[in-house]
């Protein structure tokens, strides 16, 4: 078993990022220096305008779902925010004991345990820049060394443990994607290597085989599958075989099963994500029988004989056992939101991370019980969301609003934007969104044309007209909320982060009546210089995206920059930049601000140091109360008391 990263490609927790509002009476603004200074405490004014109710939710303890050794799953270790940021923990199940394995000032966010349970692997990075290497401590405590010796710096592209001590690991560089092998005592050998990106999935569990996802074929976003065989004597891997759909058909490699070669991989050959199973060696594929609407994706149950399947739909998450040997589905109850994470213990027993719009995450068993609870109280519930669906230029958009509780409509209306672009908004507990709600916002969510969890087509719409395509989807759900009465068209503001921040900064520029006044976290601000400087596995994104590189297609490009239409911003704009950010990197968030002051429009910045947002709880409130200071001065709120939520 192994930990998931925080982040995904061009993404960070989007629901760490909210925003903020209108323009009236809006004072001059000194370009670039005005807002809070990153790391600075929060104005004593300020904390008491705003009350400590949506504090209290960013300073609840949160717990991710646990992960366990596999030849000893009384070992495990789960991430906790309860020391002040991310960081990783040690737990043992059998008397309970837990300790803490990280602590670093800016956070960890990944780490894996070995199959014997001896050890515990996690990702070294310098202030969240994600460049750096593995490094590996004793399950019961001591020093941390290199866990591979001789491997250099990279970007994570997955790792995969054996139980015999070798260690498989995808690296992402400048150069493109490579698969290394570390055994105690040798030298890291390379495995794979490409200059189009990958990453590594799974080593079988008997170490003679390993899969990747491969973009060879030059299409990043629509991978192919590739299963070698491995010899760790030799420090050398021959391919077995690969699975590819073709141009615009995606396969991605998950786990192989616990008792032999069987991969079980998600397709998307009838338009929707699905799981089959491949076995590279037999060359037969077998695609399952699920009638279930929605996006699925699935993992093993201990014995091979079945899969947890999770369904998403229409934002929330549905669980069920499809057993192997007789094509049936079983639910596996859970309540209603969204279940971040499932698997499913030696015995059996499903262990699943849940939360809803209304209430905090928890992480519980199949038979209801609480696995593991994070310390200290929790955080204050929230209101319940309501799914509104608006017939936009591409079809149907799905749309989650969060209503405040006191006040009457049109109410000041926050377009909360998700990043991704590949991800999706859910019925989930957000502090950032309970925090406007708190305040008197509405909160729209929109699940625009590029997002997952409602097929293919719509994921793959926005080709060829990047950004734009999503705005109009976002325009449609604008339109519908203040023609119902929900939202008031003075009080409209627009915010995101990542490529929620980049289609906020977009938004302003391409519909400027539209919008009061807009807030970007993290984002793209000059498409031609993020590409220069970001990360490569995002390069060989963009160029799936966009058909190439801006060399290679500049109008496309111009067309989808924010900087292209930054003379046409009206309102006032709040921009939010990590300084080590290797996503959103921060010269090209420089150009865009050097645009504005040249054509004199009002901006503020807060700059901190980490990278794509940050896993520390008191940064993480000093960035969403710059938001909300910046929003309810806008709109002329700012002297209420939101501890109360506005009238």
């Amino acid at each position: 078993m192994s930990m998931e990263v925080l982040s995904a490609p061009r993404s960070p927790h989007t629901s760490d990022f909210v925003s903020g509002q209108s323009q009236s009476g809006w004072p001059e603004v000194a370009p670039a220096t005005a807002g809070f200074a990153a790391g600075a405490d929060i104005p004593t004014a300020l904390l008491g305008i705003m009350g400590e109710r949506w504090q209290d939710r960013f300073r609840a303890a949160r717990i991710s779902l646990p992960s366990w050794a596999r030849e000893a799953p009384d070992r495990a270790l789960f991430r906790s925010d309860s020391s002040g940021a991310w960081e990783i923990y040690a737990w043992d199940r059998a008397n309970g004991d837990q300790r803490q394995v990280t602590k670093r000032e800016h956070g960890t966010s990944a780490a894996v345990i070995d199959p014997t349970g001896e050890s515990i692997w996690w990702f070294d990075d310098t202030a969240g820049d994600e460049f750096g290497v593995w490094r590996r401590q004793p399950f019961t405590g001591g020093a941390d060394d290199i866990a591979i010796p001789g491997l250099s710096p990279s970007y994570q592209g997955g790792i995969a443990l054996g139980a015999s001590g070798a260690a498989l690991v995808g690296r992402s560089t400048d150069s493109g994607f490579s698969v290394h092998l570390g055994v105690p005592g040798a030298p890291p050998a390379v495995l794979y290597s490409h200059r189009e990106e990958g990453d590594l999935a799974d080593l079988s569990t008997d170490e003679s085989l390993f899969a990747i996802a491969h973009s060879e074929h030059g299409d990043s976003r629509h991978s192919a599958v590739r299963v070698l065989r491995l010899n760790i004597a030799t420090a050398t891997a021959e391919p077995v075989a690969d699975l590819w759909d073709g141009p615009g058909k995606d396969l991605t490699p998950v786990k192989f099963a616990p008792t032999d070669h069987r991969l079980l991989v998600l397709h998307e050959r009838q338009g929707t994500r699905q799981p089959l199973i491949w076995d590279a060696e037999a060359g037969t594929e077998r695609e399952l029988a699920l009638d279930l609407p929605g996006e699925l994706s699935a993992g093993w149950y201990p014995d091979g004989r079945a899969l947890l399947v999770s369904q998403k739909h229409e934002a929330r998450t549905t669980l069920h056992r499809y057993d192997l040997d007789t094509d049936t589905t079983t639910l596996v109850p859970t309540p209603r939101g969204l279940v971040a994470g499932a698997a499913v213990r030696p015995e059996g027993t499903v262990e699943y991370s849940w939360s809803s719009s209304e209430s905090p995450p928890m992480v519980r068993d199949s038979s209801d019980r609480v696995v593991l609870a994070p310390p200290g109280a929790p955080a204050p519930p929230s209101v319940p969301v309501v799914d509104a669906t608006v017939e936009g230029p591409g079809g149907p958009v799905h749309a989650l609003v969060s209503i405040p509780e006191k006040g009457d409509s049109p109410y000041p209306t926050v377009f909360t934007v998700h990043g991704g672009p590949q991800s999706q908004d859910f019925d989930s507990f957000s502090p950032d969104v309970a925090a406007w709600v708190d305040h008197g916002f509405a909160v729209v969510r929109v699940n625009y044309r590029g997002s997952t969890g409602y097929g293919s087509a719509w994921r793959d719409a926005l080709e060829g007209r990047v950004g734009l395509t999503e705005l109009e989807d976002i325009k449609a759900v604008r339109d519908w909320a203040v023609g119902s009465g929900l939202a008031d068209p003075r009080r409209l503001v627009l915010e995101g982060g990542s490529w929620g921040g980049y289609l906020t900064l977009l938004g302003l520029g391409v519909y400027p009546e539209d919008w009061s006044t807009g807030i970007a976290v993290v984002p793209v601000a000059d498409y031609e210089a993020a590409y220069e400087d970001e990360m490569e596995g995002l390069r060989a994104f963009d160029r799936s995206l966009f058909g190439g590189s801006p060399q290679e297609v500049p109008d496309l490009y111009r067309q989808s920059s924010p900087i292209t239409y930054a003379e046409n911003v009206r309102v006032p704009v709040l921009i939010l930049a990590g300084e080590n950010d290797p996503r959103c990197p921060i010269r090209q968030i420089d150009n865009y601000l050097a645009r504005l002051t040249e054509l004199g429009r009002p901006f503020e910045v807060y700059r901190f140091n980490a990278g794509h947002g940050s896993f520390v709880v008191e940064e993480r409130i000093r960035h969403m109360a710059a938001e909300l200071e910046f929003a309810l001065r806008g709109t002329g709120t700012g002297q209420q008391d939101p501890a109360t939520p506005l009238t």
